[in-house]
């Protein structure tokens, strides 16, 4: 896989210690980043694995970016790609081409967007969360993989409660892309099912097999 990260990557850095064991059935090829200074490139390349950076600036547009993206994606031959605290919205260059994973702290569709913690918060909910999906050409909306709760409590603000989702959703990224690497996934409109091969959540007439 190809675990793409904006800040410090403490989810990519999670999933390196989980491929350290034979039995994950899963190996991080590549580690790339919209942003030079991201502290998680140089843990990547503290652990050996190759990482790169496609910032943003450097392109006139969005479209011209995306596909710069995915030709960078597309050198290291990824079964899938894991979207890990990126905070860039990957289009279709990237999604129509390979298969991609995001992990997001609210239970979708509720709070989609990049201040879903802080609008749960505002909102009044009792429970939040965190879910993994595939990534399609909309903003948080492709089909989810897999979500769990996480209670509200009086007096909590913004970091406190984001702090005890990024417990959870380190422990349930690591689990599922496990479970996606060993048992591939099938896709069948917005419903995702764990099965030895499945199509690619971008074309159901395909198949994934699992590596």
């Amino acid at each position: 896989m190809v675990v793409l990260i904006s800040g410090t990557g403490s989810n990519m850095a999670a999933l390196l210690d989980a491929c350290r064991s034979p039995e994950y059935g899963a190996q991080v090829v590549a580690v790339g980043s919209d942003r030079p200074g991201a502290g998680g490139l140089e843990k990547a390349e503290e652990a050996g694995v190759p990482a790169f950076v496609v910032p943003f600036r450097d392109y006139a547009d969005r479209s011209e970016w995306d596909t710069a993206m995915s030709e960078r994606i597309a050198d290291f031959e990824p079964d899938l790609v894991v979207s890990a605290g990126f905070m860039r919205i990957l289009g279709p260059a990237v999604v129509g081409r390979h298969a991609a994973v995001n992990i997001h702290p609210a239970l979708l569709p509720s709070f989609p967007g990049a201040h879903a913690v802080r609008d749960a918060l505002a909102h009044g909910v009792r429970f939040t969360g965190t879910t993994i999906h595939f990534l399609d050409e909309g903003v948080d909306s492709g089909p989810i993989i897999d979500q769990v709760p996480v209670p509200v409590e009086d007096g909590d603000d913004e970091a406190a409660l984001h702090e005890r989702i990024k417990t959870v959703e380190r422990r349930m990224l690591v689990d599922t892309v496990g479970e996606l690497a060993r048992r591939g996934w099938t896709v069948d409109g917005r419903h995702v099912r764990l099965g030895r091969t499945g199509p690619s959540p971008t074309d159901a007439s395909e198949t994934k097999e699992t590596p």
